[in-house]
């Protein structure tokens, strides 16, 4: 399923299932089916409720509570209890960062792990803040995110898939001139830094997240084109490796890392400045699409 958090005009939000162009809404079907079904997609991550979801969308009954998806407007999943991010995860990446971001040549051999804060987080539509005060290269990622759907300490390659409860997307979002003897927590977590959705496609749907086209636009142009198979560590390994230290928890997001064609990596650079559209777009999920805007004024 393809799983949405959604309103309408002065509603609240809500979980529903995007179909084509249409949204069924989820609590309005269970309501009428007498059914207790979660709410909202965070306590359907954590508290599981995925195969009553399943049977009441199955319901030809459910084509009454569908809307139009234009009549609806698409908000962030939820907000992730952490967001861990991967960088250098894709091999052209390494490269182009090595000659522009003064990273390290070699290939990394263990995952190279930040975090974002939840309150980076926006949802479709909304803007990507640009403070000049702060920055003035502001750089796009496009990267496949993945959900944790259990508790995950220390579990091996081998299970690491069964702790997801689905896959969305992150635009990893990164002021290049923020980092700070070598440590990227303020360069990629400031508020707006972290484009998150506009779904999110459940884990039994997805037969290999390892065979996804990732690409990105910058105002209908493309930046980045790849897929998902050319990570370097792949999903299994970026679990075991995480939950090795850090426990994972329902409602967790890994950023997977962003494939070459970064804005720094252009000559000359390409920064992202206010009045641009940028769009992520990952193959079964959707496209990610928010405005720059600017907020320098709002800070001085």
């Amino acid at each position: 399923m393809l799983l949405v958090t959604f309103s309408t005009t002065d509603g609240p939000r809500r979980i529903g299932v995007r179909q084509d162009d249409s949204v069924i809404d989820v609590p309005a079907l269970a309501a009428h089916a007498g059914v207790d079904a979660p709410g909202d997609l965070l306590t359907l991550v954590r508290d599981g409720g995925l195969g009553v979801l399943s049977e009441l969308v199955d319901d030809p009954t459910a084509q009454q509570f569908t809307l139009p998806l234009a009549d609806v407007t698409l908000h962030a999943p939820f907000r992730p209890g952490k967001i861990i991010g991967v960088g250098l995860n894709y091999t052209e990446h390494v490269a182009e960062s090595a000659r522009t971001l003064d990273t390290d040549k070699e290939l990394p051999q263990r995952p190279v792990l930040f975090s974002k804060p939840g309150t980076a987080v926006v949802g479709p539509g909304e803007p990507i803040q640009h403070n000049g005060d702060l920055t003035s290269q502001l750089d796009w990622e496009c990267e496949l995110a993945v959900v944790i759907g259990r508790t995950a300490k220390r579990v091996s390659t081998e299970e690491a898939l069964d702790y997801v409860f689905g896959y969305s997307i992150v635009n990893d979002i990164s002021a290049r001139d923020q980092r700070r003897s070598g440590q990227w927590f303020f360069s990629k977590g400031q508020d707006s830094y972290a484009p998150f959705g506009p779904a999110v496609r459940t884990a039994d749907d997805l037969a290999d997240p390892h065979a996804l086209d990732v690409s990105l636009r910058v105002n209908g142009e493309v930046k980045q084109k790849s897929n998902s198979r050319y990570m370097l560590f792949k999903i299994p390994e970026l679990i075991a490796d995480i939950s090795s230290g850090v426990t994972l928890e329902p409602g967790d997001v890994i950023a997977t890392g962003s494939p070459a064609g970064v804005g720094a990596s252009f000559t000359p650079q390409q920064f992202l400045v206010p009045g641009d559209v940028v769009e992520c777009t990952v193959e079964s999920i959707g496209t990610l699409g928010n405005p720059v805007i600017d907020v320098s004024e709002e800070t001085s």
